[in-house]
C-alpha cells in the first residue's frame, strides 16, 4: 500500500489561495476516481475538487473556513501500489485514523494567514447535532433537488429515506451522514417523545455567506443610497405575456415578468447612459458602458449570487428568458463560472410572489443603480369614474447618490413605468 497526495489545483483565476468550504468525504471513506473530495471557494465561485485515484481517505488538510494555498497538500489517499509520495518523505503528521480520539485541545492559528494542514473535526457523537455549527435547512418541497454527496445519497437509499424530507446541517443546507442518522432516529413515525430544546450554537461564517457579508458591508458603507418606489399598472403587460406564452411557450419557452423588465431597462438606459455604469470611487472615475450587462440576483442554497445576462441590448425576450434560466440553474447548483458572476453594469432583484409591497435594494457595488421588483397584486384603482380591478406592482429602485441626482433617478423610474405600463413601446426599434 502507498500514499497518493492530491494537491489543491490551480483553478485558473490567477489566485494564490482558496477557502475550504466543505468536505464531501471523511477519513476512512473509500473513494473512486472522479469522486468529489471537497469544495473550495474563490471570490464567489465554488470549485469542487475531484479525486484523481481510487482508495481510502487517510488525511484531510483542514476544516471548513480554513484558507488553503494553491498547490498545497489537500487530501492523502491510501492506494494500491507505491502512490506518489517521494522516497523518504514522511506522511503528514496530522494524518490520523478515523477511530483515533480527538485531542483535548486544538492549537490556535492566525486566521489572517494561510492555514497549515490540520485534522478535520471528529464526527459528532450525537447524530442530531449539526456538524460545524451550521443551522439546519428546512425539508424540501416535492420535486426539489436536495444537496448531498453521492455517499450520503447512497446512505439514504440504503436506509429507505427520502432526502427531500431531511433537514441538512452542512454548509448551505447540504445533507450530511449525521442528518440521515438523526432522521432515522427522530423522524416521523419514530414514536419518540420530544424534549424542549434549550441549546444554542455558534455558526461560523464561511464561504458564500462570508463573501455576501463582505459585499453587503462594502456596498452599504461606501454608497449613499437613494431609493424611489413607484406603483405600476402591469395589467396590459400581463395580458400580453399570457398571450405570448399561449402562442409560443411550447417552442420558445415560457416568459416570466423579468425579461420584460430587462427590456425596459435597456430602453431606459439608452436615454440615460449614466445609469448603466460603474463607479470606481478609489480612482474617482465613472465608466459608462454601451453594452447592457444585467445582473440577476438569484437565491441559491449557499446564499445570494448575481449571475450576469450579458448584452441584454442584443437579446430578444425569449433569448433573455433562456439565458436567465440557464444562469439561475448554474448558480443554484454551484456550476456558474467566475465570468458568469462578474461584469454586470446594472442589476435586478426580485423576491417574486414572496415579495413585499416595497423593498430597499442594496446596490451591487461598483454599479450605480439596481431595480427591485416587488409583489404583484390585484388592487381597486380609480379610473376617473369608478374603481376597476387592476394588476398592480411596485418597483423599488436604488441609486448611488454620489453620482446620480434625485431628478435623474426619478426620470429613470418614470421611464420604466411608462415602458412597462405600455408594453408595445418595448418593441419599438429606434
Amino acid at each position: 500500500m502507498g500514499i497518493f497526495t492530491i494537491n489543491l489545483p490551480d483553478v485558473g483565476e490567477g489566485i494564490a489561495e482558496a477557502e475550504l468550504t466543505e468536505w464531501n468525504v471523511r477519513i476512512g471513506d473509500q473513494v473512486n476516481e472522479d469522486d468529489v473530495l471537497g469544495t473550495v471557494m474563490t471570490d464567489k465561485a465554488a470549485v469542487e475538487v475531484p479525486s484523481s485515484v481510487s482508495g481510502k481517505v487517510a488525511w484531510l488538510c483542514g476544516e471548513p473556513g480554513d484558507t488553503i494555498a494553491i498547490g498545497a497538500r489537500f487530501v492523502e489517499i491510501e492506494v494500491e501500489g507505491t502512490g506518489n509520495a517521494k522516497a523518504g518523505e514522511k506522511p503528514a503528521e496530522t494524518r490520523v485514523e478515523e477511530s483515533a480520539p480527538e485531542p483535548a485541545t486544538k492549537p490556535q492559528r492566525d486566521a489572517s494567514r494561510t492555514r497549515e494542514p490540520a485534522k478535520p473535526p471528529a464526527r459528532s457523537a450525537s447524530p442530531s447535532a449539526p456538524r460545524g455549527g451550521h443551522e439546519r435547512s428546512a425539508p424540501l418541497a416535492p420535486g426539489a433537488k436536495p444537496l448531498a454527496s453521492p455517499s450520503v445519497r447512497q446512505h439514504a437509499r440504503d436506509a429507505g429515506i427520502d432526502l427531500r424530507r431531511v433537514s441538512g446541517s452542512g454548509p448551505g443546507g447540504r445533507i450530511l451522514h449525521e442528518d440521515i442518522e438523526a432522521f432515522a432516529d427522530d423522524g416521523p413515525g419514530s414514536g419518540r417523545s420530544r424534549a424542549p430544546k434549550t441549546g444554542s450554537r455558534e455558526v461560523k461564517v464561511i464561504g458564500m455567506r462570508r463573501r455576501i457579508a463582505e459585499k453587503m458591508a462594502q456596498s452599504w458603507s461606501r454608497i449613499p443610497h437613494i431609493t424611489i418606489v413607484e406603483e405600476i399598472d402591469v395589467t396590459a403587460l400581463e395580458d400580453l405575456r399570457t398571450a405570448l406564452n399561449t402562442e409560443h411557450a411550447a417552442k420558445r419557452g415560457k416568459l416570466t415578468l423579468l425579461p420584460f423588465v430587462m427590456r425596459a431597462i435597456v430602453a431606459a438606459v439608452k436615454e440615460q447612459p449614466a445609469l448603466n455604469a460603474c463607479y470606481d470611487d478609489d480612482a474617482g472615475v465613472i465608466e459608462q458602458f454601451d453594452g447592457v450587462h444585467i445582473g440577476i440576483a438569484t437565491q441559491t442554497p449557499s446564499g445570494l449570487t448575481v449571475p450576469v445576462v450579458r448584452h441584454a441590448e442584443a437579446r430578444s425576450l425569449w433569448e433573455s428568458a433562456a439565458e436567465m434560466a440557464r444562469l439561475a440553474e448554474a448558480a443554484r447548483y454551484g456550476k456558474a463560472s467566475r465570468d458568469e458572476l462578474y461584469g454586470s453594469t446594472i442589476s435586478i432583484t426580485s423576491l417574486g410572489p414572496l415579495g413585499a409591497i416595497a423593498t430597499t435594494p442594496i446596490i451591487n457595488h461598483p454599479e450605480v443603480a439596481i431595480v427591485g421588483v416587488n409583489k404583484m397584486a390585484v388592487r381597486p384603482m380609480w379610473d376617473g369614474q369608478r374603481f376597476q380591478p387592476r394588476k398592480m406592482m411596485n418597483i423599488s429602485c436604488s441609486f448611488d447618490h454620489r453620482v446620480i441626482d434625485g431628478w435623474d433617478a426619478a426620470v429613470f423610474v418614470q421611464k420604466l413605468k411608462s415602458l412597462i405600463e405600455t408594453p408595445a413601446l418595448l418593441f419599438i426599434e429606434d
